[in-house]
């Protein structure tokens, strides 16, 4: 898995795991969330949106389980 990093005052990075569904999202305060059951189509839209947090809150926040997590886990999502 690649961490990709975007352009948000919300988000820092991003790590998705299509086999699995799970979306790990690194906020800009330093707290990270791994989201499980993602589709790949809203990952994508993650990606390809014009406000990452606004897209966040709109489609993935509340929508899917998450778990927090205490580090990064860039090596196997």
């Amino acid at each position: 898995m690649n961490v990709t990093q975007v352009e948000s005052t919300t988000l820092a990075n991003l790590t998705y795991d299509g086999a699995g569904g799970i979306l790990q999202l690194e906020f800009r305060s330093g707290a990270i969330y791994r989201y499980f059951g993602v589709p790949s189509a809203v990952y994508e839209g993650l990606l390809s949106a014009s406000s990452k947090g606004r897209y966040f809150n709109r489609v993935i926040r509340g929508c899917f389980p998450c778990a927090e997590s205490s580090k990064a886990q860039t090596g196997g999502v």
